[in-house]
């Protein structure tokens, strides 16, 4: 058997890109974390982490591993998703429907791909 360490998420930016998902997430950086390091690891409160290493060519096609997020504290996948426009994501591909159903792709900064999904309380499901 193995273990998850650590998703790993390529960038030009490891430090601003990290920053970023730290104010997505509120997960904390490193206290040895600083700009300009090439590896940056978000800390979740069990593994997998989130690690971000400078690699020098940039995005060029659909990632093929990305992350699923959901709204916490009460928030929507709606509210969230406004929230992370606020924060500078776009929006690639809105796959909400009608019923309340669906996702929306969005980037990050960097162009990363992930979606943001219904929370918990929207699928019935306790928080």
């Amino acid at each position: 058997m193995i273990e998850i360490h650590a998703v790993t998420i390529d960038c030009a930016e490891p430090y601003e890109l990290a920053s970023w998902w730290s104010e997505a997430t509120g997960l904390p950086l490193g206290d040895d974390d600083e700009p300009g390091d090439d590896e940056v690891m978000l800390r979740t409160e069990r593994e997998p982490f989130l690690l971000f290493i400078r690699v020098p060519e940039g995005k060029t096609v659909k990632n093929r591993v990305h992350l699923d997020v959901n709204g916490t504290e009460g928030r929507t996948r709606d509210q969230e998703v406004e929230r992370l426009l606020g924060l500078g994501a776009t929006v690639l591909w809105d796959r909400r429907q009608a019923d309340g159903t669906g996702w929306v792709t969005m980037r990050d900064p960097e162009g990363n791909e992930f979606c943001v999904c219904r929370s918990q309380a929207e699928r019935g499901l306790p928080e």
